[in-house]
């Protein structure tokens, strides 16, 4: 597969990320990704897919999802009730066999993306349980007795929030990247692909308010790159300016809007507290 993903225009990609990219094409391996929530994981999939021109299906795991359902699942229930309705098609078990992404992915008739998205949500068993699958691009179908093989290797993209500790069989398996928060020169040129017409004084202020409110001690939860998105575009749409940001500034005690980079009363009244301290040591 003689892929590489040099980024996007709607995706900023750092080098390591790059080559992070082509070290799991070249190895043939999936590509796990780790990174604080906001970070562009779920976006890199889509993104490389967009980029190199190749179908993306994405398998969203919730704390209910089993490795099975990216095989197939076995609709018994319809079959029953057509085969008491007098349905013909009852004798073709395949009218019941519900294809999941990996068998999609696997049927496709040229190279194709997946995603799985926050594999940590699921069970621990649940990445074990996807082992062979991954690793020999196989598995058997029990009901119709055939063993269902991958026509051309899929790429694929793992993600994970590190809510639960993987398994050493399955990192073994995976080429692994951590995206590591953004520093300010490349926050700068994500937020330039969403704002390129941003003012820069504005800029400037934004990113030293941000990144100071991600310094603060205590915080339960640190805003993201997606949040400072959301921030931004709260500031321009209410046409809140540079000045406004400012620390020198006396009657700001929080950020405007500090709802979207603020998500929790305790951490509010953790920056308040802070603030009103700073002023009075003064």
């Amino acid at each position: 597969m003689a892929l590489r993903f040099e980024g996007s225009s709607d995706y900023v990609a750092t080098e390591d990320l790059k080559i992070a990219v082509h070290a799991a094409i070249t190895l043939q391996r999936p590509l796990l990704i780790k990174g604080e929530p906001g970070t562009g994981k779920t976006m890199l999939a889509e993104e490389v897919a967009r980029a190199l021109g190749l179908p993306l299906l994405q398998w969203h795991v919730k704390s209910t999802t089993k490795a099975q359902q990216g095989l197939y699942e076995y609709d018994a229930v319809s079959r029953l009730r057509d085969s008491q309705l007098g349905d013909a098609k009852v004798h073709d078990i395949r009218n019941y066999i519900v294809k999941g992404v990996l068998w999609q992915a696997f049927d496709h008739d040229g190279p194709c993306v997946i995603l799985i998205d926050e594999i940590d949500k699921a069970d621990i068993e649940f990445p074990n349980d996807l082992l062979r699958e991954l690793d020999r691009m196989e598995f058997h179908c029990y009901e119709t007795r055939e063993t269902v093989r991958a026509r051309h290797r899929p790429l694929v993209f793992i993600t994970s929030n590190n809510e639960k500790e993987l398994p050493d069989a399955f990192l073994r398996r995976c080429f692994f990247h951590y995206i590591r928060f953004p520093d300010r020169e490349t926050m700068a040129r994500i937020v330039d692909v969403h704002f390129p017409g941003l003012r820069k004084e504005l800029l400037s202020e934004a990113l030293e308010v941000f990144f100071g409110l991600r310094e603060v001690q205590g915080l339960k939860k640190k805003p993201s790159t997606s949040e400072l998105i959301d921030w931004l575009k709260l500031l321009v749409a209410e046409d809140i300016g540079p000045e406004a940001l400012r620390s020198g500034d006396h009657k700001v005690v929080v950020p405007p809007l500090h709802g979207a980079l603020l998500k929790n009363e305790q951490d509010v009244h953790l920056f308040e507290r802070l603030v009103f301290m700073a002023r009075h040591n003064r």
